[in-house]
């Protein structure tokens, strides 16, 4: 029977149930049976006959993620996974798997980004499994893990994370006889340095968007959203968030941040001549930095983050996904039982890092061999050892809110001001937190500031 209920409403009722969304998710204990032969999926894969074997669809687009799926099948019998390569989420895949579930569809698996899975949870469209899922926790990163769930509910698996850390131009900062930065302090001062010592020639770093800022916020404990009672809390604007916002305030004004706006060529092309010094982001970046800022070859390394108190050693997070289960699937056990596997398989996930540099949320999987050598473009250093570490050290408690699509495009709007000097970064976080309380608001949903 297809369901007609509308966004709002099921978004309304995500905030009743305290966003656990347990109501949204169906009844998991239901899987334990099938249309097509009621033979248990929980057990090791290959024991089933032909007349039992389950199939489920997942949608998806990373590089490699076909391949990771013909693996999962020439090892068993008892699930056939049927891959599709959809269209990038923010670029259609992600409206193509609402459509799916407002139409009852049946699609069991979908690449979910962790930012965006909130805003489905809130919307209905993922089913909970945790019946399944929650005895393999451990199994797991607690960032990435806790970016899969919302209170007692699961909706997928992690594949992967991205723990944040310093990219430096290790010439640059020779050069110019600066050590590395441990505190944000250091970090201020280095860029004070090598505007002084370069003549204003080399920027410290750029301008940061959306989900990046948002990783200074989480490393400093500065929640823009959380759950009191049934109600969501908004806190996009609060005492944490501003004093994160008035740090970069006093970079913009000892004009040490680049006019090369992030993703710009122009971004490239500083940090491929030397002319942007550092870049503070996640794991992911090193693919950046050897693809589009090839100049920059052997000059780079990788730092821990800097931190707010020397001796701490908390880390944000930028991006990652899950392997999510939508609502209506027709056998949520059998889906958790690929998306898991795919998750910590060790020759399957060292597919996904050489094709599509995925860094594993699986904390087994953190000593593969493609991630324990060095790399000729940072000058032969093993970077994943920092983020090896980093990994472990993400702040636990960041939840992303119910509507981020919309939160995210206020904010690049408020944060390209702030970055031009045309207004301040508190100012920037507080008209993004009043757009995003009224679009929560008109959604039906309940909020507290």
């Amino acid at each position: 029977m297809q369901r007609k209920k509308s966004t709002a409403a099921l978004a309304a009722g995500a905030a009743i149930l305290s966003l656990t969304l347990a109501a949204c998710g169906g009844s998991a204990g239901s899987a334990n049976t099938s249309s097509s032969g009621g033979t248990s999926t929980s057990g090791s894969a290959g024991s089933g006959d032909a007349a039992a074997v389950k199939e489920i669809t997942f949608w998806g687009w990373a590089p490699g993620y076909d391949k990771a799926v013909e693996a999962f099948n020439s090892s068993q019998s008892a699930i056939k996974v049927n891959y599709e390569e959809i269209s990038p989420g923010a670029k259609g895949g992600y409206e193509k798997m609402l459509n799916s579930v407002k139409a009852n569809q049946g699609t069991c698996l979908a690449q979910v980004g962790y930012e965006t899975l909130t805003s489905f949870a809130a919307q209905g469209a993922l089913e909970d499994v945790s019946a399944y899922a929650q005895s393999s926790e451990s199994e797991f990163a607690p960032g990435a893990w806790n970016s899969v769930k919302i209170g007692d509910a699961v909706y997928g698996a992690p594949v992967d994370q991205g723990p944040m850390a310093l990219f430096y131009n290790k010439k640059v900062f020779e050069q110019y006889g600066i050590s590395v930065p441990k505190t944000w302090a250091e970090y201020e001062q280095a860029g004070k340095t090598l505007k002084e010592k370069s003549s204003g020639k080399v920027s410290l770093t750029s301008s940061y968007l959306n989900y990046d800022f948002a990783g200074f916020n989480w490393q400093a404990s500065a929640p823009w959203f959380g759950v009191e009672g049934d109600s969501w809390k908004v806190s996009i604007s609060s005492d944490a968030t501003n004093k994160v916002s008035a740090y970069w305030d006093g970079l913009v004004k000892d004009g040490v941040i680049s006019k090369a706006p992030m993703w710009d060529q122009s971004w490239y092309t500083g940090l491929s001549d030397g002319t942007i010094a550092t870049h503070v982001g996640a794991v992911w970046i090193a693919g950046i930095l050897k693809g589009d800022a090839k100049g920059g070859s052997g000059d780079w390394a990788v730092a821990p983050m800097p931190q707010w108190n020397a001796g701490d050693t908390a880390v944000g997070n930028v991006g990652g996904s899950a392997t999510a289960v939508l609502k209506g699937c027709s056998d949520p056990e059998a889906a958790w039982t690929f998306a898991h596997w795919m998750s910590t398989d060790k020759e399957a996930f060292a597919g996904l890092v050489d094709s599509a540099a995925l860094y594993p949320a699986a904390t087994a999987l953190l000593d593969l061999p493609a991630l324990s050598k060095g790399d000729p473009y940072f000058g032969g250093q093993n970077i994943f050892d920092v983020f090896k570490e980093a990994s472990s050290e993400v702040v636990t408690g960041w939840t992303w809110g119910p509507n981020m699509p919309e939160t995210v495009k206020t904010l690049d709007d408020q944060l390209g001001k702030a970055w031009s000097g045309n207004q301040t970064f508190e100012e920037a976080t507080k008209a993004t937190q009043e757009k995003t309380v009224s679009d929560l608001k008109a959604q039906g949903l309940s909020v507290t500031e």
